[in-house]
């Protein structure tokens, strides 16, 4: 069953709703190894029981939360691509296209980052 059924259900927006699937095929194809959870009322995926991203929908963005360490790393490509940013997560506007190559790169570094981390969060 998939773990996001529901959630994905609950966003009433088709296009929303499909933009976030996409997101998630994307990661399991590209990412197999990723385990999907639902925890804290959203989205995530994780490797060796640690946090690795986290996804939430709002009325006028998709959430993509990588951490504050992933935000720092990427600042620079995060902001080229257009994209707002608090130092817990980047706001990709649903009429802006999702930069594929840029999650790739913040999935990447945590899971290299982390490879060690014997704990859900970054201490």
């Amino acid at each position: 069953m998939d773990p996001f059924a529901e959630y994905l259900a609950g966003i009433t927006n088709p296009q929303h709703r499909e933009r976030m699937e996409q997101v998630f095929h994307w990661i399991l194809d590209k990412f197999p190894s990723l385990e999907p959870r639902f925890a804290w009322n959203q989205p995530m995926y994780t490797d060796h029981d640690t946090y690795i991203i986290g996804f939430s929908a709002s009325k006028a963005h998709m959430a993509v939360a990588p951490e504050r360490a992933g935000i720092e790393r990427f600042v620079d490509e995060i902001e080229k691509a257009g994209y707002d940013h608090t130092k817990e997560l980047v706001r990709i506007k649903w009429t802006s296209p999702v930069d594929f190559s840029l999650l790739e790169q913040m999935i990447e570094f945590n899971m290299a980052d982390k490879a060690d981390c014997t704990t859900f969060w970054r201490d």
